[in-house]
């Protein structure tokens, strides 16, 4: 079916199609168009449900009123959360998100950059995956509005908004150790990405402040690419093979999940038989009995400050660069509350 176009509203007011192009795109004061005129105008397009073709918009006034949203994993607890937020929040300033997942996929990422060029995106917000330097280099050559989201290139300055990931793994090895447990093992992805490498670092260093034992059998990486079944399968061997374990950290909530069920699957109560801690919150840990400690993210305000960067790289202060980093909160709960002086 025909959409409703312009000419169409025009006829039936009577007018010519410029003026209400000039209703429309709100200069209806500025050509000098009556309010008796745009009040008809605007009645008669609610009433046809006109909806304005954006990418002619857009080659008409530059704006097409979107914004490209590309994360990891849209599936994922955290990305779904920040993307629900961030519409909400973009839909204040009149805009709409156009968002897909790279799944870690440098191949899918370039699609996805390609597909929003093509629908004249006013702003991207990104999360990078391995080998996007010069895909964030062009964007930032050609002054396009950006800013990244949960990580950042360390060799390139862009706006990005994240948490503090070392310091929220810091504190998740901290409390493991103040509660009294020993063997302590870390479950993790095998990857470079800063945010990924931050936490690895963060968890080491607190082990070292408290000169506490961290082999490097203690962690284990579990490829991005893996299954469920095979992750579960090498987080099973990994438990099963390190029989005096007595604490985990998990560094994703994903891991943290099939962690959840791999302890399940062995007959092992978390708290009791080992204590279990994992980065970012999620439903399920909250709900879960006992309940699961974790490392959360304050993705409300994640959202918020995306957005707000943003909307200052689209009103042209492109010499600015805003770099976000906000606090992760531990949030203690039942499955790693056992004490020092209970262990001794």
């Amino acid at each position: 079916m025909k959409g409703i176009s312009i000419k169409d509203i025009a006829k039936q007011a009577g007018v010519s199609p410029t003026t209400v192009s000039f209703v429309l795109n709100g200069k209806a004061k500025e050509k000098r168009i009556s309010e008796q005129v745009s009040k008809k105008i605007l009645k008669l397009a609610s009433k046809l449900k006109y909806k304005p073709n954006q990418l002619a918009r857009g080659l008409r006034t530059g704006k097409t009123k979107t914004i490209g949203l590309i994360v990891e994993d849209i599936a994922n607890h955290f990305f779904a959360n920040v993307a629900k937020i961030v519409e909400e929040e973009a839909d204040k300033y009149g805009y709409k998100v156009l968002y897909g997942s790279t799944e870690d996929n440098i191949t899918k990422a370039r699609g996805l950059l390609d597909v929003l060029e093509y629908r004249q995106v006013d702003g991207y917000i990104i999360t990078p995956t391995p080998g996007m330097d010069k895909e964030i280099e062009a964007l930032k050559h050609a002054r396009k509005p950006m800013v990244l989201l949960d990580r950042y290139l360390p060799q390139i300055p862009t706006n990005y908004v994240m948490v503090n990931n070392f310091q929220g793994a810091y504190d998740a090895a901290d409390y493991l150790v103040k509660c009294g447990y020993k063997n302590i093992a870390l479950v993790t992805i095998p990857s470079e990405q800063i945010q990924m490498k931050e936490r690895l670092d963060g968890f080491t260093a607190a082990m070292k402040a408290h000169q506490a034992p961290f082999p490097r059998k203690m962690t284990k990486k579990i490829p991005f690419a893996a299954t469920k079944d095979e992750a579960l399968s090498e987080i099973k061997s990994f438990i099963l093979g390190n029989p005096d374990l007595e604490a985990i950290f998990f560094s994703t909530n994903y891991l943290g999940i099939y962690g959840m069920e791999a302890f399940k699957e062995l007959g092992l109560t978390i708290g009791k038989d080992i204590a279990f801690i994992s980065f970012d919150d999620h439903d399920l840990f909250r709900l879960y009995s006992p309940g699961i400690t974790c490392v959360a993210q304050p993705i409300h305000d994640i959202a918020r400050h995306v957005i707000q960067v943003l909307m200052n790289e689209l009103d042209n202060n492109h010499n600015e660069i805003n770099q976000v980093i906000l606090p992760a909160t531990l949030v203690k709960r039942e499955s790693c509350s056992r004490v020092k002086s209970q262990k001794a």
